[in-house]
């Protein structure tokens, strides 16, 4: 967030800033309106909206020790001020005191750009009488009482929305429109014949071209595949408090080494099964054989099935940012979800992963890049499998081996932690281990082999009830140890450490493991409770709209966040109901988008007769 050329002392004085950047001076029409505003406000009896504006100013809260070092002010009571010739325009100072960062935000005229807002700080001119409208916090706080400015941030009081955010806009639009204009017209044919009017319009009409025959009546009831596809939070005025009492909860272990985390390894893993069992399928459908073509049509299925509502929401994204206007929260977002506009054909040709993740356009997607990735290894595999059995053996251990291999070599080497860290320690993390396919493609391989074996196979292979106990028992066994295991490793080490990098390099593996075995016993009918769980018509519904669940609920966290004024205050009830309206929010959207854009590209034909 610092700017490149400097770090600047805010009271070093003007002449620091005058050094380090010569062609930094106030505008003449922004010191006129500062001035005009700042001789009204020291009046016995200022004008109501010199008061507005000075009022709209961050104070310091309460609280500052437990997190509450922002001092956000009021961003509509700013904009709503009306001064002689100009508005009230709401900036942010961001500073750093010791080791404590927090930002200021004040309202300053409109005519006031954010290099004249840098410079009206540095100078020490925002001032009522002799107190400065940004005052350092107090050493009672904070032992260095010297504040730093990182930079300057003015938010604007009108939406500017540019051609690129038009054009998104627009293929939002054209995405919905095209199946909602051929479900009318599938409507208005299946009327005339039920009328008898014209009895061969139908089959006449949809032999021509596109084929969108019901889709969107398809929609609402369809249970057709969908499980192919499958800095510290500082808008809380007590972050400290929240991470504190988070980890002192025994059930943090599970958030930061067990089935939430570890939900990736689990859904790889699920993907190469149904991605072998895919293949092979259609390899039988066509008398046995696996030509170039069967590849490429199995390859395009895929990309039907996950880039439409991808791509929709990416647009969708690009042009909402450009129609809301933002609040003082939203500033952890600029950077990333503008990266849409430079890196958006890396979502395109589903290789974000590959870019430095702080450049993925909405970056949660990064998930689906990789899973097209390993999904395209899979015909090779199946080849290997089918031209010589010794052969695939060789080469799906040699790949096992490469990604155990090369997620404990990075893990030593760059001192890594086993599990993403909440703070930014070690962006390393995410940057050379997270997202890359080298080192995640462990739990899709053993996908890929447990999709042939269950495909494949012509006999049972637990015969008797003592093997499924055991097996049991191992598999809960492992479950316990690697996530047990994380929690006792839980430090970043300082040093190349031998236990972190073996256990990187094999706890994702051991864990798909466990998984398949679940898999495997309720194949065979030991699965017990598990089995009858997992398989209630419950889930169905759900399994739907999981994919628009994944893609959308981000965006509702993101606008709650960055629509906030003030700052959230963490309690459980609290975040309970945030938590409640973010699903209930994303179930009914998400229900609305699979609606309107998956299911119909998903159900897509082109008819050559």
């Amino acid at each position: 967030m610092a700017p490149g050329w400097v770090v600047l002392l805010l009271f070093a004085g003007c002449s620091v800033a005058l050094d380090n950047k010569q062609a930094f001076t106030v505008s003449q029409k922004c010191s006129e309106d500062t001035n005009t505003f700042l001789w009204e406000i020291n009046q016995d009896r200022p004008k109501e909206y010199a008061v507005v504006m000075y009022d709209a100013f961050g104070k310091m809260g309460s609280n500052v020790k437990g997190g509450n070092a922002n001092q956000p002010g009021l961003l509509q009571q700013c904009r709503s001020a009306r001064g002689p010739a100009f508005s009230g325009q709401y900036c942010q100072v961001f500073l750093r005191q010791e080791t404590v960062q927090y930002f200021v935000g004040i309202c300053v005229p409109d005519s006031c750009g954010e290099d004249d807002v840098q410079m009206l700080v540095l100078c020490g001119r925002l001032q009522f009488g002799q107190n400065s409208f940004i005052p350092p916090l107090p050493p009672i706080l904070v032992n260095n009482s010297t504040q730093e400015m990182i930079m300057t941030h003015c938010l604007s009081n009108s939406i500017t929305p540019d051609a690129s955010d038009v054009t998104c806009l627009f293929v939002c639009c054209v995405m919905v429109a095209i199946p909602l204009a051929a479900t009318l017209f599938t409507a208005i044919l299946r009327w005339q014949r039920n009328r008898e009017v014209r009895p061969t319009a139908e089959s006449a009409c949809l032999n021509t071209g596109l084929n969108l025959y019901g889709t969107l009546k398809t929609n609402g009831s369809s249970s057709s595949d969908i499980n192919s596809g499958t800095s510290e939070d500082n808008s809380n005025n007590n972050y400290k408090d929240w991470k504190k009492t988070v980890e002192s909860n025994p059930l943090h272990v599970l958030t930061i080494s067990g089935p939430v985390f570890l939900a990736v390894d689990t859904f790889l893993l699920l993907g190469g099964l149904l991605s072998a069992r895919s293949l092979l399928g259609s390899i039988d459908r066509a008398e046995d054989k696996l030509s170039p073509s069967l590849v490429a049509s199995y390859l395009f299925r895929r990309i039907k099935r996950i880039q439409p509502l991808h791509l929709f929401i990416m647009c969708l994204t690009i042009g909402l940012i450009s129609l809301v206007q933002w609040g003082p929260y939203w500033f952890p977002f600029i950077d990333t979800m503008m990266d849409c506009k430079t890196y958006w054909w890396a979502n395109l040709l589903l290789t974000s992963n590959l870019l430095p993740v702080h450049e993925i356009c909405i970056p949660w997607t990064w998930y689906l890049s990789l899973d097209f990735q390993c999904y395209a290894t899979t015909p090779l595999l199946v080849y290997f499998y089918r031209l010589n059995r010794f052969v695939f053996v060789v080469v799906a251990g040699g790949l096992l081996l490469m990604t155990t291999v090369a997620s404990a070599v990075i893990t030593a080497l760059l001192h890594l932690p086993v599990f993403q860290p909440s703070t930014l320690t070690s962006e390393n993390y995410v940057l050379s281990y997270y997202v890359r396919p080298h080192t995640r493609y462990g739990p899709f391989l053993i996908g890929i082999l447990t999709g042939i074996y269950l495909t494949t196979k012509k006999d049972q292979l637990l015969k008797q009830k003592w093997q499924a106990a055991l097996g049991w028992f191992c598999c809960l066994s492992l479950m316990a140890s690697v996530v047990g295991l994380a929690y006792i490793l839980g430090e970043t080490p300082t040093h190349p450490s031998v236990p972190h990098a073996l256990y990187q390099g094999l706890h994702r593996p051991l864990w798909a493991l466990a998984v398949t075995w679940i898999i495997l016993a309720c194949e065979e009918g030991y699965g017990g409770f598990i089995k009858r769980l997992l398989s209630l018509g419950f889930w169905v519904p759900l399994s739907n709209i999981s994919f628009a669940c994944y893609l959308t609920h981000p965006l509702f966290i993101i606008l709650y966040i960055g629509l906030q004024e003030t700052p959230i205050h963490y309690t459980d009830i609290n975040f309970m109901y945030l938590f409640l309206g973010h699903l209930l929010l994303t179930l009914v959207v998400s229900y609305v988008f699979t609606v309107l854009v998956e299911k119909p590209y998903l159900l897509l034909k082109w008819s050559s007769t």
